[in-house]
C-alpha cells in the first residue's frame, strides 16, 4: 500500500518535491533495518578498502531508495527530469539491423534506466529474461503504473523460455539479463570478487552460448541528484561456436563469466553505493 501511495503521489506531485520523504524512508530504514545496516557496512568496507563511515552507509540507503523512487518515473515514461549519460554506445550502434544480444546486468544501479537507454538509442525492443518470483509485489506496482511495464519480460525456467528468447533474438531484441544472482539448485563457479571468493551463476552465459549470441555487459549507475551513467563493454561473443563442440562452449562460458565478474568488480569500485 504505501509503495503504491508513494508512486501515485510522485507521479502526481513531480520528482522534486517527493524526494524530501525518500531522506525520511531511508532514515527509518537505516535506524530500523540492523540486518540490512550490517550487510551494507560489510560490502562498503570490501568496496572502498576501508571502514565506512555513518554517512557513506547512510548514502548507500538513499541511493538505494533513489533508485527504486526513479523507476516509477522511467517506467511511466516520463525521462524528463534525468541527466542520462552514456558510455560505451558503440556497443549499441554497431549491431547489425536486427541482430540481437545479450546484456548481461547485476543488482547494481538501475536497470531501468539502463534498458530505456538501450531502448532509445538502438531503437530496439528491450526483453528482460527474469525468474518470475522476484521482486513481485513491485512489479505489481510498476503495472499499475504502466500497464506496459511488463511487456517483454521472459520468466525463466518454463519449458518454453529458451523458445520464446530466441525468437526474440532472431527479432534483433536486446535481451537483459541480472547475472550475479542463481535461484537455489542453480549451478554456480567460485570467483574472487572484492577480495573474497563469490558464488556466479553459469546459467546466464550458458544460455547466451547455446543460443550463440553475443553478449554486453550493461549496468545503469545512479550519480547523485538525477544523473546517471549507463555503461556497456563487450563481455564475450559466441555466435562462432560450432554443433557438438560442448568443450569450447563450456571454455568459453567460464572465460565470459570471469569477465563478467571482473567488470562487475570494478563498477562495484567505482560506484560502490549503486549495490
Amino acid at each position: 500500500f504505501l509503495i503504491r501511495f508513494m508512486a501515485r503521489l510522485s507521479l502526481f506531485l513531480g520528482r522534486a518535491p517527493v524526494r524530501p520523504l525518500l531522506y525520511v524512508i531511508a532514515a527509518y530504514f537505516f535506524a530500523t533495518s540492523h540486518k540490512a545496516r550490517r550487510e551494507s557496512r560489510r560490502f562498503l568496507a570490501r568496496a572502498l578498502g576501508r571502514e565506512p563511515g555513518l554517512r557513506e552507509r547512510y548514502r548507500h540507503f538513499v541511493a538505494f531508495a533513489s533508485t527504486i523512487h526513479d523507476r516509477v518515473f522511467l517506467v511511466a515514461d516520463r525521462f524528463e527530469p534525468f541527466d542520462i549519460r552514456v558510455v560505451g554506445a558503440e556497443c549499441i550502434d554497431a549491431l547489425p539491423p536486427g541482430k540481437g544480444v545479450f546484456l548481461m546486468g547485476a543488482h547494481l544501479g538501475s536497470f531501468e534506466a539502463a534498458r530505456a537507454c538501450g531502448r532509445d538509442r538502438a531503437h530496439r525492443p528491450v526483453t528482460m529474461a527474469m525468474y518470475a518470483g522476484n521482486a513481485r509485489k513491485i512489479h505489481a506496482v510498476l503495472e499499475a503504473i504502466n500497464p506496459r511495464a511488463l511487456d517483454g519480460i521472459v520468466a525463466l525456467g518454463h519449458v518454453d523460455s529458451m523458445l520464446r528468447l530466441g525468437e526474440a533474438l532472431d527479432a534483433g531484441s536486446l535481451v537483459g539479463v541480472l547475472a550475479d544472482r542463481a535461484p537455489q539448485g542453480e549451478k554456480t563457479v567460485r570467483l574472487s570478487f572484492l577480495g573474497e571468493p563469490a558464488s556466479f551463476p553459469t546459467g546466464p552465459m550458458r544460455l547466451a552460448a547455446v543460443l550463440r549470441q553475443p553478449v554486453l555487459f550493461m549496468a545503469g549507475l545512479y550519480l547523485g541528484s538525477n544523473r546517471y551513467e549507463v555503461r556497456f563493454e563487450p563481455l564475450a561473443d559466441f555466435s562462432a561456436l560450432r554443433d557438438g563442440d560442448r568443450a569450447g562452449r563450456d571454455a568459453l562460458t567460464r572465460e565470459a563469466i570471469q569477465r563478467y565478474a571482473g567488470c562487475l568488480e570494478r563498477h562495484a569500485r567505482s560506484a560502490p553505493y549503486n549495490w
